[in-house]
Order: structure tokens, then C-alpha cells, then sequence
């Protein structure tokens, strides 16, 4: 059981180019670490016997104290009950999303996709991974600084693709995707690689569950120049959103931010094309086949 986590938690992947390493402590990491280890020495336990009991492996249980690793809800339950049912590790950890760390969040992330009834994107810098193609996906691994090493690059896009088959296999959740014409436009990796994303892009937006929307490269001020940005309902009303910078990585669920994202994402709906119109654009822009 505990290398299935290690697998699982040693593939961090965002949208773009992504390191697979544990983000830089934060505050609140460090300080959820640190009331594990004082509960794990109070009971008299080491480190290895704590893993074997949580069912992960001493590793994982090093970097959750160390504040290099963000608990995820099994470790934070098992270790609950593990360390005496105080109920510190539970409440302690609702405070864990207050700080960015770029593995730990689109993990995070990644999971809450897998429930979403809604999944809202708005991109500015690539095409989301889940209309991503293989080809595509390549070039932003391979181009990454510093440079990943060839068996990082096919762990990552082996990552990329079985995420992509979210797509398919829920189509039950409405995606709703708003991609900036100039990602198109740059031609990352070349005309026929070009070609091939849009018309992955075009066949992935033809389901009844995918509104594509194209934002013209023309549009003067818009609602989304403060940067990408990701909302997913997962049941009625409970929503959390996502915001990915360089090497860094931020979930949000203050139900403030939360707003203010949801007013920028309806203005920017407004502000692009419709999905008709983003069609043609998009065949205008792939050009003859």
C-alpha cells in the first residue's frame, strides 16, 4: 500500500511544464508536521512504526513532519486515529490550503476533477491538458527548464494522458473551456503539430458536455488579464477553484475569491467568441487540411 501512495504522490502535474518534486515548506505545512511528530513522540512511536500503521512509507510520514509534503485525507484520518482519535490532525488540517506549493495543489486538484460536476478553465499561456495531444504534450515536457531527464518527460505525459480520459469518461460533468486565440496562433512545436491539436480540439469540443470559447487575440481589456484560472462545482453549490503560476500553485476555497473568480470567468464567457464562432476560428486558423 505504500508505494501505490508513493507512485500516486510522486507525479505532479500541472498544465504546462512540471517539475516532479515536493514543493518548499510553508507555514502551514510545517505547522501541521510538527503536531504529527509531537503526537507521534507522545505516543512513543517511531517513524517506521507510524508508516506501517498509516500504511505509508517512512518516507511520506519524514516529509509530512518536515513540512515538505501536504497530508492528503487517508494519511490525515489514519494518523487520527493512529495517534490517539485527538482530533487536532483533522481540524489542524483544514488550514492546509491557506499556501501554495505547486505538486502538492494540482494533486489536490487533479482529484477534485475526477467528482466535478462542473469544470470551468480559462487559459492564456497553453492549451489545457485535458485537449492536449501527445505530440503537443511532449514539446512542453521536453522544453522544461531546468530540463527533466527522458524518463521524467514519459512519466509526466503518461500522467497527462490517463487525466485526459476525464473527457470520456464523465459525461455527466459539463467542461467549459476558454483558451486565448494566441496559444493557437504561437504554433507551439510547428505548423503539423499545430495542426494536429486543433484538430484534436475540434473532435474533444464536439461533445454535448464541452462549450469551447476562442478569446480573439484582438480583445483589448479583459476579465481574465490577471492570469489562467480553474473552477470546479463538485455537488450543487460547493465550489473551489485553482490558479497556476510559475513553479507555484494555489487552490482556493474562500468563498470570496471564489466569486470574485466565478464574476471574471461569466464576463470573460461574454467577452469571447461563441462556440460556433470559435469553430471557425479554430478551422481558420489549422488552414487547409
Amino acid at each position: 500500500m505504500a508505494q501505490d501512495h508513493e507512485k500516486r504522490e510522486g507525479q505532479g502535474e500541472g498544465e504546462g511544464a512540471v517539475r516532479d518534486a515536493e514543493p518548499d515548506p510553508s507555514d502551514s505545512l510545517k505547522t501541521f508536521g510538527a503536531v504529527v511528530q509531537a503526537l507521534r513522540e507522545h505516543a512513543g512511536l517511531s517513524r517506521a512504526q507510524l508508516a506501517a500503521l498509516v500504511g505509508y512509507s517512512t518516507h511520506t510520514v519524514t516529509s509530512v513532519e518536515l513540512g515538505r509534503r501536504m497530508a492528503d485525507p487517508d494519511f490525515v484520518e489514519r494518523a487520527e486515529s493512529a495517534l490517539g482519535n485527538t482530533g487536532a490532525l483533522r481540524r489542524s488540517a483544514k488550514y492546509l490550503n491557506r499556501q501554495a506549493g505547486l505538486a502538492t495543489w494540482f494533486r489536490k486538484w487533479a482529484r477534485l476533477e475526477k467528482s466535478a460536476i462542473s469544470l470551468y478553465t480559462y487559459e492564456s499561456r497553453l492549451v489545457p491538458g485535458l485537449l492536449q495531444t501527445e505530440a503537443y504534450a511532449r514539446i512542453l515536457f521536453r522544453e522544461q527548464l531546468p530540463p527533466l531527464a527522458d524518463a521524467q518527460v514519459e512519466a509526466n505525459l503518461k500522467a497527462r494522458l490517463e487525466r485526459q480520459r476525464l473527457l470520456a469518461g464523465r459525461p455527466n460533468t459539463a467542461y467549459s473551456f476558454i483558451i486565448d486565440e494566441y496559444v493557437f496562433a504561437r504554433r507551439t512545436g510547428g505548423p503539423d503539430v499545430t495542426r494536429e491539436l486543433i484538430d484534436h480540439v475540434l473532435e474533444s469540443s464536439s461533445a454535448r458536455n464541452v462549450e469551447l470559447q476562442i478569446l480573439p487575440m484582438d480583445t483589448g481589456v479583459h476579465a481574465g488579464l490577471a492570469g489562467p484560472m480553474q473552477l470546479a462545482e463538485t455537488r450543487p453549490s460547493q465550489w473551489s477553484g485553482y490558479c497556476e503560476g510559475q513553479e507555484s500553485g494555489l487552490f482556493v476555497s474562500d468563498a470570496k475569491l471564489i466569486s470574485t473568480l466565478q464574476m471574471r470567468y461569466a464576463k470573460l464567457r461574454s467577452q469571447a467568441l461563441t462556440p460556433e464562432q470559435s469553430v471557425g476560428r479554430l478551422e481558420l486558423l489549422r488552414g487547409a487540411p
